[in-house]
């Protein structure tokens, strides 16, 4: 009798491995300047044209392609679950997400499109890749960026979309804050009015149902500790001290760990962020919340392998860019991804 318990429990153990649901990714990837070689007259692409500085042509492009179509395959592989959403920036249109998920390895994923043009300038813009099996889109929808002062200033949208995952209810933003063009205190009101304007659309979809759960994601140009992140959007880095309505930032710990996505003037900075609402952080409402790495004791990760890394000239150790200059390195962004896990 004890036998046959012991093999009923075994083989229970191992149906209970087989099927268990793996955690879900959330992805946010900056892409670098993934723009295709057609000349857009609205855009300001002349530089990634096949007669432009970069001599950007249909090889290079299709390299440029199969590079992310690498390391954002590689995402999936490493613990064999597709993302279920990925968040990017830094792309010049619809086409070029098109191209994207048509690759070969990520076609499996068979992943959907939210994107809006955007009136930036130079044309690029956030955008968001999900898997319809996971995530259940039910409403998407561009917001301009409001800089107060200055109503003709131009720049990225910020792109939201909401449904449901395990039906539970969640509202994703995407957005890719204004640059340190002149200089990182000169520009700080910029990144922070995207960071207020954020906020207040975090707060106004809680308001309406406190149950949903938010991910705000993206390009910050600032680090995790900077006012902008941690005061105005209000991204805390202690999950236990967390309260309704704060927003938690995993990314945090990572940054005073010494942890970057990008390289600038011999240090690391971390602008990429992944910031929940405090019912995903700690599953105050409904059944699925952050979780672990397994064997991590952070809460946010980088994704990152060697060949993603520069191994010689001034930018060695940091992310292996596409461009030196309009010297073209065959590389990959001059980002690292970043990710976090949600599960029941």
């Amino acid at each position: 009798m004890k036998r046959f318990f012991i093999t009923v429990m075994m083989v229970a153990g191992v149906l209970l491995t087989c099927f268990a649901q793996k955690p879900h990714k959330v992805v946010f990837y900056n892409l670098e300047n993934l723009f295709d070689t057609i000349n857009d007259p609205d855009k300001h692409d002349e530089e990634f044209l096949p007669d432009g500085a970069k001599k950007w042509n249909s090889v290079k492009y299709q390299k440029k392609l199969s590079n992310m179509e690498r390391v954002l395959f590689d995402i999936a592989l490493f613990d064999k679950n597709f993302p279920a959403v990925i968040g990017v920036c830094e792309i010049e249109n619809r086409l070029v997400l098109e191209d994207l998920i048509s690759q070969p390895k990520l076609a499996h994923g068979n992943y959907r499109i939210v994107h809006f043009d955007s009136p930036d300038a130079r044309g690029v813009d956030c955008a968001f890749l999900y898997r319809p099996d996971v995530f259940k889109l039910e409403g998407s929808k561009a917001v301009k960026f409001e800089m107060p002062g200055m109503p003709n200033f131009r720049t990225r949208d910020l792109v939201t979309m909401w449904g449901t995952i395990d039906g539970e209810p969640f509202y994703f933003l995407v957005s890719h804050w204004p640059s340190r063009l002149g200089g990182k205190e000169a520009s700080d009101p910029k990144r922070e009015a995207a960071a207020a304007q954020c906020r207040r659309l975090a707060d106004s979809v809680r308001t309406a149902n406190p149950a949903t759960k938010v991910v705000i994601m993206g390009d910050l140009n600032d680090d995790a500790t900077d006012k902008s992140v941690s005061e105005v959007l209000g991204g805390k880095g202690n999950i236990k001290k967390l309260t309704d309505g704060d927003m938690f930032n995993p990314f945090i710990a990572l940054l005073k760990a010494g942890y970057g996505t990008l390289g600038y003037r011999d240090a690391w900075n971390l602008f990429d962020n992944i910031v929940v609402s405090e019912n995903l952080a700690t599953g105050s409402t409904g059944e699925l919340k952050l979780q672990r790495a397994e064997g991590s004791k952070y809460y946010g990760n980088i994704f990152t392998r060697p060949y993603m890394i520069q191994r010689e000239g001034q930018y060695k150790n940091y992310p292996l860019r596409t461009f030196v200059g309009n010297n073209f390195q065959n590389g990959f962004s001059d980002h690292f991804p970043v990710y976090i896990y949600i599960a029941k």
